[in-house]
C-alpha cells in the first residue's frame, strides 16, 4: 500500500464503518489515475474525454483531493476541476471552463452544505453573475465524477446494491440491476448494470480491482450523453 493509500484508507475507513460497508485494503486508484472515454450524443461520436484523480493539492491555503474531467470535441471544451474533501472525497469547490462554439464561460460552484445552499458564479461575455441554489434534500451534495469515486472505495459492487446520489435539487437511487457482458479495452467484463430513480443516470461498473466506470450514460457534463471507455492508465 502506498503512503497515499495509507493516509487516505485511514481518514476514510472511521466514516464508512457507520454508513457503508468496509472498504478493501487497497485503494483501487491513486493519484495520477487515468480513465479515457469515447463521448457519443445520438449514436454518433462528439469527441473523446478523461477523467483523472489528480490526488492532493491545496486551494486558497486549504488542503483537498483533485478530481479533473475534461470533454473536447468538434467545437466544444468542457473541463471541471473538482477540489473534494480529501477525507470524504464529496466535493467542495467545483471551477469549470467551457467554449461551445466559440462561447466560453467559466462556472464555479461553491458547496456550502452547512448553510443549505449552493453559490454558483457565472462569467460570459464579460459579465459575472452570482445564483444561490437552495439544497432540497438536507444532505451533504454529491456530484457524478465525485459519486463514482466514491462507490469505487467500497470492497466490492455486486447486484441487488443500491447508493444514494444525493444532487441540490433530487437524491437519486442507483440500483445494481443485473449483470452484463460488455466488450472494452480487448476483453470481455461481466459488468454490474446500475440504473438510477428517477431515470437520470445509468452506469456499467467493473467489479474487478479497479471498479472502472465502463459506460455512463444520461446527463453528463454535455447534457445527455453516452460515454464509453476506451482506455486506462492506473498511473
Amino acid at each position: 500500500m502506498t503512503k497515499f493509500n495509507r493516509i487516505l484508507f485511514s481518514f476514510i475507513l472511521p466514516l464508512v464503518v457507520i454508513s457503508a460497508p468496509a472498504l478493501a485494503a487497497d485503494l483501487p486508484f491513486v493519484p495520477g489515475e487515468k480513465i479515457y472515454y469515447s463521448v457519443k450524443q445520438y449514436g454518433i461520436k462528439a469527441g473523446d474525454a478523461v477523467l483523472e484523480f489528480k490526488g492532493e493539492t491545496y486551494l486558497e491555503g486549504q488542503r483537498y483531493t483533485l478530481i479533473t474531467f475534461v470533454a473536447k470535441g468538434f467545437n466544444f471544451y468542457d473541463e471541471e476541476r473538482i477540489y473534494t474533501d480529501p477525507v470524504t472525497l464529496l466535493p467542495h469547490k467545483v471551477m469549470r471552463d467551457l467554449n461551445i462554439f466559440g462561447n466560453k464561460e467559466t462556472i464555479m460552484e461553491e458547496y456550502r452544505d452547512a448553510d443549505g445552499f449552493i453559490r454558483v458564479t457565472k462569467t460570459a461575455n464579460g459579465k459575472t453573475t452570482i445564483q444561490d441554489i437552495s439544497i432540497t434534500n438536507n444532505a451533504q451534495v454529491d456530484n457524478i465524477y465525485t459519486f463514482l469515486y466514491r462507490i469505487r472505495l467500497r470492497a466490492d459492487i455486486k447486484t441487488g446494491q443500491e447508493f444514494d446520489l444525493h444532487l441540490p435539487t433530487m437524491t437519486l437511487r442507483l440500483q445494481g440491476e443485473r449483470e452484463v457482458s460488455f466488450n472494452a479495452l480487448g476483453k470481455k467484463y461481466q459488468s454490474v448494470l446500475f440504473r438510477s430513480l428517477p431515470p437520470k443516470y445509468t452506469i456499467w461498473f467493473d467489479p474487478g480491482p479497479q471498479k472502472l466506470p465502463l459506460r455512463i450514460s444520461g446527463s453528463i457534463g454535455l447534457a445527455n450523453t453516452v460515454m464509453v471507455i476506451t482506455g486506462y492508465d492506473p498511473k
